[in-house]
């Protein structure tokens, strides 16, 4: 049945992606409470959820893909992608201001943890935290390249370069790819795990929720720029690529904060490894 068409808006006949995923996430956080908890289905039920939720999003946005090249992305229909892009930003947003608030909560008032930190911060289990002037600046040198390269490839897409556009989005996947392995390194040769005190937890959980976003959005980018080389945006039309950037953008923010706060304030005036 086709969906009922008019020049401001299109009604689709409903699809069974959105409740796939639903039922696809429900599985999967289930299934990591089983886990946690040594429950049965622990070892099994988190991977048919993760199964089903990709398997459901790939099906979902490809037909949000088919739904654009239909002419079925009208400029009502692309504001109000705009307006879903940006309250997802903001959730996003709100995630990370729960670990910033943990990490502020722990160092501002370290005397309410006595027995655990031992009245100081970092804690006193903590010899040494990373020098945020080696790899954190030079991570932090390349986000921030990376945030010109994917300007660079928006601007080249409005202005009909598709060229600039490929080599703006190759430089911004590369970008994000070397900072993972640099992030990844970092951790390896960390100079304090992640559990037994504060520090640790909260750093790990910052940053590296930083750097799974960050793996997000470099499979974002890649996906954008397998549509370019199929000739999917248009000047006019380019939502898909349009999200990544602004997500990339968002990645590129967080860690300004997270070097900020957590990498030169929280361990300021400690030894550093």
């Amino acid at each position: 049945m086709a969906g009922t068409k008019n020049h401001d808006y299109h009604i689709l006949p409903p699809d069974i992606a959105p409740l796939a995923t639903t039922v696809g996430a429900f599985t999967f956080t289930t299934g990591m409470v089983l886990f946690m908890h040594d429950m049965a289905g622990g070892k099994f039920v988190p991977w048919l959820g993760m199964a089903i939720l990709l398997a459901s999003m790939f099906m979902w946005f490809s037909k949000i893909v088919h739904e654009a090249h239909a002419g079925d992305h009208t400029p009502v229909v692309q504001l109000h992608q705009r307006y879903g892009m940006i309250l997802f930003i903001a959730s996003e947003v709100m995630f990370f201001v729960g670990w910033f608030w943990a990490f502020f909560d722990f160092s501002l008032f370290p005397s309410d943890l006595a027995e655990v930190v031992g009245g100081q911060w970092p804690p006193k289990a903590i010899e040494a935290v990373m020098d945020p002037f080696a790899l954190p600046l030079l991570n932090t040198l390349i986000l921030l390249c990376s945030g010109t390269t994917v300007t660079w490839a928006h601007h080249s897409l409005i202005h009909g370069d598709r060229d600039g556009l490929k080599k703006g989005l190759w430089a911004t996947i590369l970008l994000g790819v070397f900072f993972s392995f640099i992030q990844g390194y970092e951790y390896l040769h960390a100079p304090f795990g992640f559990g037994g005190n504060t520090y640790g937890s909260a750093f790990y959980m910052a940053t590296g929720f930083h750097g799974f976003h960050v793996i997000v959005g470099t499979i974002m980018l890649i996906v954008c720029l397998v549509r370019t080389y199929k000739g999917d945006f248009t000047p006019r039309q380019h939502f898909g690529f349009e999200a990544a950037a602004w997500y990339w953008h968002f990645v590129d923010v967080v860690w300004l904060f997270l070097f900020v706060a957590v990498y030169i304030w929280g361990g300021w005036g400690y030894p550093t490894h």
